[in-house]
């Protein structure tokens, strides 16, 4: 797949096909992302990858923290402001979710999706990624954030689905519990891997972008 075409079609995956994806091929695209760019060559990144039935209890437990109620107390703070610029276009695409799922005016399946949401769309992979907390945050997140961004480009390359989420990271007591990270790293994101389902209308609807003319400003 051409650079430029693999830029344009990728995007978030939240309906995947009951189908495994294998060991060789995730350590074959994160072996490419490795390559990614970071400050000073520190990369920064720790990485664990989770499948079969360890996989299965994590998606269970995660569901069940949201519809218990848990509160969430992710390693790093979500904003809690945004600028309602920023808000308006988020409030777009859940807009546009909910209307092609035609729930956007039914509270109880609206909580459904968040359910199947947290319970990671069903995708057969999750890959986690860890920094340690003795870096400095603004920096080894700018690094994780090129690094994903060329873990995605790659999967995509590679006919599978990803989707970034908060979802996965929301609850990091369950992630640190069940795969054995220690205190002293934080779970930064997540990312759910898997085989598209390109039928389900959810992977289908049209995506927006700003223009150029809205994002830069030129000197002179």
């Amino acid at each position: 797949m051409e650079l430029r075409e693999a830029i344009r079609t990728r995007r978030s995956i939240r309906w995947f096909l009951p189908k495994p994806v294998s060991k060789q091929i995730i350590q074959e695209l994160i072996g490419e992302s490795l390559w990614a760019p970071s400050w000073a060559n520190t990369q920064p990144w720790e990485i664990i990858v989770v499948t079969g039935e360890p996989l299965e209890r994590f998606k269970k437990e995660n569901k069940e923290a949201l519809l218990a109620g848990q509160t969430s107390i992710p390693d790093i703070p979500m904003p809690t402001r945004w600028p309602e610029e920023l808000n308006n276009r988020s409030r777009d695409l859940f807009k546009t979710l909910f209307e092609i799922l035609a729930i956007d005016q039914d509270a109880e399946r609206r909580l459904d999706y968040y359910a199947r949401m947290y319970y990671l769309f069903d995708a057969s992979a999750l890959i986690l990624v860890l920094i340690d907390k003795e870096l400095s945050l603004e920096y080894a997140m700018l690094d994780v954030g090129i690094f994903l961004q060329t873990f995605l480009l790659l999967a995509h390359n590679a006919g599978l689905g990803a989707c970034v989420f908060s979802g996965t990271v929301h609850c990091p007591e369950i992630a640190h519990r069940h795969f054995a990270i220690p205190d002293t790293k934080l779970l930064v994101m997540g990312v759910v891997l898997g085989w598209p389902d390109m039928d389900a209308p959810i992977n289908n609807f049209v995506r927006k972008r700003r223009h150029v003319e809205e994002s830069v400003r030129w000197i002179p």
